[in-house]
């Protein structure tokens, strides 16, 4: 009956569809237009008439509440089945046909099936791998379909490319898994005997003895012990045959098997090839050389014969006891001592020394103690004094020196480490600076001041004369900095010249600069401080080297020296009063030696400096260089201030004031920083910017007096702290004790 045309009903069927579109059925395949989609479906991916839609993957049903495909429900998810196949073995009069066992693997996440048969000794089959993985289809009629799942149970049959295979059992997840899916698993089988595998059988077997090999167990030696090899110098004496000579060689012995390996020892230009090894790595024996064995002699089991004939037929047994056994003793590592002889094959080898790691060997598995050397060879003579030609004049003595080692020239080598240890770093300069005099008899030459520098990095000296009004001599650079030979030593001569040192430097020292004689009269603050801290290099400077000067004076002059007293009775004498008593005592103290004595216990007054003309000497000098970032310094000032107090540490400032190269001296610029320096230790560098800003806070002109007390270059005036008056009765306690404290008191 045919339904009535109810309204909003209607015959068309493609009313609702979104998908028209049509499967590509002809495609080129190597080249050859064919049908490619006979199995696709019609218009808009429906199926044609008699057509069976084939599933792409698993056909298991998603879980409940879980939408996640098979491929990743089902990841690393394979049933395995244990199963065989019989084969024909045709032309063979053992066996007609052989059972082969192998495993089947199906992978749930796409349906694959792989098929692999394991290995067997000496089968003289192809085995492995027997079908790839990939979907499996059916046999015909049904070949359009894959096998699944469902086609798989215990003790059944399945054909698989022509080749039946027999499944037999599975493993607990397989048997796990199967059972969840509702299949009733059929009970396991047992795989038919195989009449050929079982004679092969038979045969391994009646080749094996009744009773099982001795074990020897080395692994547990190889594991403990490799890559420890224990290392002997050795030496053998080969001089008694026809071009023989002493030799020298390096035994390995091996801890993990007990091999033995010799090497010789081949020196430059010997004469003789360099061979890779004087003894391959073996098993040394001890008493070599042997007469060689027959095969079959040496074995590591000995057998008696019980009765029967010889060879086939015969009855034997084991010799638990060895008694027919040959036995060999080769070297092992208790047989290795210095001292010792080893027979190697014949040779005497004597064992001189070792190293450490064989030494810490012998210390802690044996016990030994003593690894004194065997002196094998004389010592080396002496090398003969290479004769040097003498200095010819041209270039330096150096130079001529490194003209006569070698045939190519090769400038001379500076001292590289002494550089980069005693340069210049930040503000430590590593140079001496002292004031000098000329030692003359021209009244006009003797008022002149030179400032010597010693730099500390290359041994050179440099002499420069400040500039002092009214005295009709130019100024300025006097010597160039270079290293200066010491006077009295002849110029043309094999030996090299002895230069001026950093401990030839002191106060009171005489130096003859290129035919000029000079005093040092001063030092700075730094050249004093340097000198103290480095006391071991210089001697003038050692306070304990010179209280053991005072202490060896004679009887009259410590009654002397014990008479000081003041008048305040403070226990502080004046300093000028100070170094006449010591210069009276005739002790052999250098002036720089009272000045050192005079600084350790001394009492200092550090010399004020005016601060209105510490400012207007800066600012001067900030005019003279047109330098005007001062806003700029603010902002690094503040950007460096992470709390916003207005104060930095003295280092960060100086680093501030080095990164916009502020042309300030290094003495001017520490003096104005500790005028700004808080009790904290901090600098106020709002202040400090507002005292050298020239634009913003000018101060008067400055005089050319304090343009030179504060000159950039230090002229020799005295700086930093003052020596007023020493504490005697600390220096007399140092040196007498206390009893000549307390003579003194009385």
């Amino acid at each position: 009956m045919a339904l009535p045309l109810l309204p909003g009903y209607s015959m068309n069927k493609n009313l609702g569809k979104d998908k028209f579109h049509k499967s590509q059925h002809f495609d080129y395949t190597n080249g050859v237009p064919m049908l490619v989609g006979s199995e696709k479906p019609g218009i808009g991916g429906e199926l044609l008439l008699g057509q069976k839609q084939k599933p792409k993957y698993s056909v298991f049903p998603k879980g409940e509440n879980s939408h996640a495909p098979s491929w990743v429900a089902f990841d690393k998810q394979v049933l395995c089945f244990d199963a065989f196949f019989q084969e024909v073995v045709p032309q063979s009069k053992e066996e007609k046909y052989r059972i082969r066992k192998c495993k089947i693997y199906f992978y749930l996440e796409d349906d694959t099936i792989q098929v692999v048969e394991p290995e067997f000794k000496n089968s003289g089959i192809p085995q492995g791998t027997l079908i790839r993985r990939h979907r499996i289809p059916l046999p015909p009629p049904n070949d359009d379909q894959f096998y699944n799942v469902h086609h798989f149970n215990i003790n059944q049959e399945m054909a698989l490319y022509s080749r039946t295979f027999k499944i037999m059992d599975c493993d607990p997840f397989t048997r796990n898994f199967m059972r969840k899916l509702g299949v009733r698993i059929n009970p396991t089988s047992s795989v038919p005997e195989d009449p050929y595998s079982d004679l092969r059988q038979q045969m391994e077997e009646s080749m094996k003895p009744l009773r099982p090999y001795e074990r020897q167990d080395t692994l547990k030696q190889f594991l403990d012990h490799d890559r420890n090899v224990l290392c002997f110098y050795c030496y053998w004496d080969d001089s008694e045959s026809m071009f023989g000579d002493p030799r020298e060689l390096i035994m390995h012995y091996f801890l993990a098997d007990d091999t033995i390996e010799i090497r010789e020892v081949i020196y430059p230009n010997s004469g003789r090839d360099a061979t890779p090894k004087f003894l391959h790595r073996s098993r040394l024996p001890k008493h070599a050389p042997i007469p060689v064995s027959q095969p079959g002699e040496k074995t590591n089991r000995t057998v008696l014969n019980v009765f029967g004939p010889m060879g086939h037929g015969g009855r034997y047994i084991l010799d638990s006891l060895k008694t027919g056994a040959v036995q060999e003793n080769f070297y092992k590592d208790c047989d290795l001592t210095i001292g010792s002889v080893v027979n190697v094959w014949g040779r005497r080898v004597i064992i001189c020394d070792c190293d450490n790691f064989t030494k810490e060997f012998y210390r802690t598995k044996y016990g030994v103690e003593d690894f004194t050397p065997v002196q094998y060879k004389a010592p080396p003579a002496p090398k003969p004094a290479r004769q040097v030609p003498p200095y010819n004049g041209f270039g330096s003595e150096e130079d001529s020196l490194c003209s006569c080692q070698s045939l190519l020239p090769k400038p001379p080598q500076k001292d590289f480490k002494k550089l980069m240890e005693k340069d210049r770093q930040g503000l430590e300069s590593n140079v001496l600076r002292f004031v000098g005099k000329m030692e003359t008899d021209n009244p006009i030459d003797k008022e002149r001041v030179f400032i010597i520098s010693f730099y500390l990095s290359d041994d050179t000296i440099a002499v420069f004369e400040p500039t002092q009004r009214n005295t009709g001599v130019i100024g300025g650079k006097f010597l160039e900095r270079g290293r200066v030979k010491k006077p009295g030593q002849a110029l043309f001569k094999s030996e090299m010249s002895e230069y001026f040192t950093a401990q030839d430097l002191y106060v009171g020292a005489r130096l003859l600069l290129n035919n000029q004689p000079f005093q040092l009269v001063d030092a700075d603050e730094y050249a004093f401080n340097y000198m103290e801290q480095h006391a071991e290099e210089f001697p003038r400077a050692n306070i304990a080297t010179i209280l053991s000067k005072i202490k060896s004076i004679s009887k009259e002059k410590k009654t002397q020296l014990l008479a000081m007293a003041d008048s305040g009775g403070t226990g502080f004498i004046h300093y000028e009063h100070f170094r006449s008593l010591l210069a009276a005592t005739d002790c052999g103290l250098s002036e720089h030696e009272i000045m050192m004595l005079g600084r350790s216990y001394s009492e200092r007054q550090e010399a004020e400096a005016d601060m209105a003309k510490m400012l207007a000497v800066a600012q001067d000098h900030l005019r003279k260089k047109h330098f005007e970032a001062f806003a700029d310094m603010v902002r690094a000032f503040t950007h460096e201030d992470r709390n916003r107090t207005g104060l930095l540490s003295s280092r960060e400032t100086r680093t501030i004031c080095k990164a916009f190269q502020l042309p300030l001296t290094d003495d001017l610029l520490r003096a104005l920083l500790s005028k700004y320096e808080r009790e904290s230790g901090e600098i106020d560098y709002h202040a400090f910017l507002s005292g050298i800003n020239w634009r913003e806070n000018p101060t008067p002109p400055v005089l050319p007096d304090d343009m030179l007390k504060f000159d950039v270059n230090w002229n020799g005036t005295p700086q930093g702290l003052a020596v007023r008056s020493v504490h005697y009765a600390l220096l007399l306690e140092d040196v007498f004790g206390p009893r000549g404290t307390a003579a003194t008191e009385n």
